[in-house]
Parts: C-alpha cells; structure tokens; sequence
C-alpha cells in the first residue's frame, strides 16, 4: 500500500496559518526572513530528516511543499540536504488556498487512485520513530475488516515528547498528546479523493473511525522561537536537560544525535 508524507517548507499559502499577514507579500516576506530560515533548516537537519532516513520501512515518499519564490540559494541548500534521501522530492507552488493546493498534490502523488494508500502530515521540525511507516502500515493491515468497511481510518500514537534544541544540546520533558500532526496516519479507500488535508489534525475522529495507540513514544515534538501554533499565548510546558538515557532513546528511537545538535547550533 502507498504511502505519502507531506511536509509544508515555509509554504506562503493562502490561509493555514495562525500567525496574520495583511498581504500575501508580507507573508512571504516573514517566512523568507533569514533568521527564520536559518532556524528551519537546521531543525530539518538535526530533527526531522534523520529519523526519516532511519526509516525500518523505506517503502513511503515524502512530497516538501516550498513556494515558487523561494530564494534560490536556499532551494540549493533544501536540494542538498536531501540528497541522500530518495523518498524525499520538492514540490514548488505559487501561493494558493491551503487547503485546496495540498489536496491536489496529494491525491496527485497517489500512482493508482482506484488503490488505498496511507497519508501522513510531516512538519519540517518534528520527529517520527524509525518504525513509523511500519508501524503505520502494520496497523492498517490489523484493521482490515474496519477497512474494508469505511471509506477512511485515522491512526494515532499518542506518546512522546516536546523538546527544545540549541548549541546547549536538547532539553525534553514527556508529552502525552492525542491526534497530533506526528504520529498520525490516515487510511483513505480507493477510488476516494478524501486526504489527510481534510481534516483538521486534532478534529480527525469527528468524520472517521480513529485508533489511538499508547504503546511506544513514537514523536518529538520541537519548540522553537517560529512555532506558528506558539505564536499566541499557549500553555508553556517545562522542559529540563536531557539525560543520559533519554539521549540514547532519542538516537535508538528518532535518529537524533545530541552531539550533532550542538554542531549545528553552535555554528554561526
């Protein structure tokens, strides 16, 4: 069965966003900024692109959606960090309603649209498990009567962490959160344009059947000084060093490396 990652870049959609533009140029303007930027592209080095190349279950490709202005030495510097990751292509697009222009990709990127295929949302600084995409896929394959009966099933693990990352390395605290944007998978039936952009993440099991797994700490989830979601006033959540057990849970589990955090956030 296929499955399909989408990973928004810095996008200048149309809407989307909790953080207001008066102008589309202004939007652009903001994510473009290089202290921004500078700030995703080390999150997407250190935290959400190992994990993926660590992948148990290679068998996934993951669409990184980027505006058709994005500065051209930064698409080279995109183009570079992925590389060494063959799931990953870019996607660039004039701004457009968000909703509407991920929809489209996706169902786009689906080989055979009479077949079902797995989706799943993928910011640019978060963390999956290494068993993700078989876990994904197990947990359709041991729903497969709910399946047959339902044009499409959520999946969610529920378990895992916040962290914040720095030239000091990573501090954490454990996260107990349902229907999060990491860790959440979605089965769509065939022949059905239904995408995991439909839905509102944490208001997915209002329209679809949804299983919640707790078994296994299976996301990290980044705070940083662009969070849009923390742009507003939000419940802050206490982190502390990490230890030297969760430091090896982080490199068994996420693919992430404590000393190569401090590299690259300790770099000019």
């Amino acid at each position: 069965m296929q499955a399909i990652g989408l990973c928004r870049f810095s996008y200048p959609a149309l809407g989307g966003f909790q953080v207001e533009h008066d102008t589309i140029e202004d939007r652009i303007a903001y994510l473009y900024e290089d202290a921004r930027l500078e700030e995703r592209f080390r999150l997407l080095e250190t935290v959400a692109l190992p994990c993926l190349r660590a992948q148990t279950d290679k068998d996934f490709i993951l669409i990184i959606v980027i505006g058709d202005q994005f500065p051209a030495h930064y698409k080279k510097r995109l183009e570079a960090l992925i590389d060494d990751l063959p799931q990953a292509l870019i996607h660039e697009e004039p701004p457009r309603k968000q909703r509407e222009v991920m929809k489209e990709i996706l169902n786009d990127a689906r080989k055979d649209s009479s077949e079902p295929c797995l989706q799943f949302r993928y910011d640019d600084d978060d963390a999956v498990a290494v068993d993700f995409i078989a876990k994904l896929r197990q947990a359709a394959a041991d729903c497969a009567p709910l399946l047959r009966r339902h044009r499409s099933v959520a999946f969610d693990w529920n378990r895992g962490f916040v962290a914040e990352f720095g030239a000091d390395g990573i501090a954490v605290a454990d996260l107990f959160r349902q229907f999060y944007v990491a860790s959440l998978g979605m089965f769509i039936k065939g022949n059905s344009p239904l995408t995991i952009m439909n839905f509102a993440h944490e208001k997915i099991p209002r329209f679809m059947p949804a299983i919640s797994f707790s078994d296994d700490a299976m996301f990290v989830r980044s705070h940083n000084g662009f969070n849009d979601s923390r742009q507003k006033q939000v419940r802050q959540i206490p982190v502390t060093p990490i230890s030297a057990e969760l430091e090896e849970t982080f490199r068994q589990r996420f693919a992430i490396d404590v000393d190569h955090v401090r590299r690259v956030f300790s770099a000019p």
